[in-house]
């Protein structure tokens, strides 16, 4: 239990608080604000700028109303996601993104025409596009507080309420009470150094538990992605078009293939650099590719380097579920949580219903952040509107799981740097994520309740520094969830692998839910995609 300090500087009253302000953070905002609701909207950087769309280009699973277009767009992940996605979900977000896409048009979103003067409406760059969306929530009449992150959820016997954080160019701490809170402040990639992944932690995720949510798909979360040496950029489309080469010049087979990353990382594990060059590429659509990927080029360029012509070493950042598809446990078709009022959307909810075990950069993700944006944002909405005078009569309280303090804790100091190096050194590594075995899994799970007890006991004082903190403790119950996970699909299925089980195993086709923070939990659920099937 936390001991949450009296007399916060910043105390706000909303219908709807929402804490993230990425894609699906907007939509959910711009959502909620039309059905009617007072909207709050904190963000831990500052919305628009911050998150994994902000900096980057993403395609988007656009697909038209076509019958035949729309069945091969369910099928094109669908083994590859190791059949765990569902029919019905799949073209609920299909249409809501088809919906919001062509709203974006309307809206004013700045898409490329083609010769006849149509949009092409499959792709988004994520500079203009959350400029654009944080100017609609404005417009909407959503106040935003940005630079300040939650620190943890309010509740009573009724469910969630609220929310208390801190914003960090002030130090002023903040309190919002609110009938309905929805989690959509992304995955997490362990500060792993991937683009625009700096303020993804797995805040959400351990807000979430503390409130009772249960995870799901946690062990599709070891995404690594291709990026150069000397870069932070992971926007790996581009690579289908690379040669991959050993320093010799030699070819790294299979490099290209969709095994590709295991490969590159055998190879890395054995400390041999690989190269690559994007040879491949034909020279008439070059120039596109820089229009569509600006920022990938922008590195090439400062080092002087033409990745067309040049080879340049590369490795595997680890982007987990940011790129994965686990995450918080939804309930229903409003992207509902178990726990009342409280609303998961975006990375920040498993994205299995869609994309199974396996998904990757955009296409998928940016459809399912605006449209679980847009199921969340109405249906805590109505779920606000629902509690009438109870709203103003609860009597919530704070539940972080690391106790905070307005005293500061001396030689008890949360150690956050260590603690961060510690849960880093147990999920960046290839040979204990991406490769995963029973010894290895046990391993790193036994070092990480250690380190979770270490963190229960230690004590952190509200002010700026706590979001570190959190964000150790959060990095900590994440890495948690995905290894018991792990642990219990003795299969390899999607993006999961496991050395000591290599094949898929048909009896294993379920989702595995996980929950609990002292103690961790995993069962199975069923996966409901018989339509698909047949």
């Amino acid at each position: 239990m936390s001991n949450p300090r009296q007399g916060n500087d910043i105390h706000l009253e909303a219908d709807v608080l929402i804490l993230g302000g990425g894609p699906a953070g907007t939509w959910a905002a711009i959502n909620a604000a039309q059905a009617g609701s007072k909207v709050i909207l904190v963000d831990k950087g500052y919305c628009g700028t911050s998150g994994a769309t902000a900096p980057s280009g993403t395609g988007v699973w656009y697909i038209n109303p076509d019958p035949s277009e729309r069945e091969k767009a369910r099928l094109s992940r669908f083994e590859l996601g190791g059949e765990l996605a569902e029919y019905d979900w799949m073209n609920r977000v299909l249409d809501q993104t088809y919906e919001n896409m062509n709203k974006l048009g309307e809206w004013g979103y700045p898409f490329p025409v083609d010769d006849e003067g149509k949009q092409y409406r499959r792709g988004l760059q994520g500079p203009e596009y959350m400029k654009l969306m944080r100017k609609l929530v404005v417009k909407a009449g959503v106040k935003i507080l940005d630079h300040s992150p939650a620190l943890e959820l309010l509740t009573d016997e009724h469910g969630v309420g609220g929310a208390r954080g801190v914003r960090t160019q002030t130090g002023e701490t903040w309190t919002v009470h609110a009938s309905a809170v929805i989690i959509a402040t992304g995955g997490c990639a362990f500060l792993s150094k991937a683009l625009g992944c700096n303020v993804l932690t797995g805040d959400g995720y351990l807000l979430a538990a503390e409130a009772g949510a249960e995870m799901s798909g946690m062990e599709f979360s070891n995404a690594y992605a291709i990026s150069p040496t000397f870069s932070s950029v992971t926007k790996t489309a581009y690579y289908r078009y690379a040669s991959f080469y050993y320093e010799d010049g030699s070819i790294v087979e299979g490099a290209g293939s969709t095994r590709g990353r295991s490969i590159i990382a055998r190879n890395l594990l054995q400390n041999r650099q690989v190269y690559a060059r994007l040879d491949q590429a034909p020279e008439d659509i070059r120039p596109l590719l820089r229009v569509g990927q600006t920022n990938f080029f922008l590195p090439f360029d400062r080092a002087g380097i033409d990745p067309f012509t040049d080879v340049f070493p590369v490795t595997l950042r680890l982007e987990g579920t940011v790129r994965g598809t686990g995450g918080i446990h939804i309930t229903d078709e409003n992207c509902a949580t178990k726990v009342a009022g409280l609303y998961a959307a975006g990375d920040a909810a498993t994205r299995e219903f869609i994309c199974g075990g396996f998904t990757g950069g955009g296409s998928h993700n940016a459809a399912w952040a605006m449209s679980s944006g847009t199921f969340a944002g109405k249906g805590a909405a109505a779920y606000a509107q629902s509690l009438g005078s109870l709203a103003g009569k609860r009597n919530l309280k704070g539940i972080s799981s690391t106790t905070l303090t307005v005293k500061e804790t001396g030689d008890k100091a949360f150690k956050t740097e260590e603690h961060i190096r510690s849960v880093q050194q147990e999920v960046i590594p290839y040979d204990r994520n991406l490769f995963r075995t029973e010894s290895s899994l046990t391993g790193s799970l036994e070092r990480l309740d250690q380190l979770w007890k270490e963190i229960r006991e230690s004590a952190v004082p509200i002010h700026a520094g706590a979001v570190k903190a959190r964000e150790a403790a959060a990095m900590t119950a994440t890495a948690r969830w995905m290894y018991n996970s792990a642990k219990a699909r003795t299969e390899t299925r999607g993006m999961h692998k496991r050395d000591d089980f290599p094949k898929l195993d048909s009896s294993q086709h379920y989702r595995l839910v996980s929950g609990g923070l002292d103690r961790v939990w995993v069962t199975t659920t069923p996966a409901e995609n018989e339509a698909v099937l047949q």
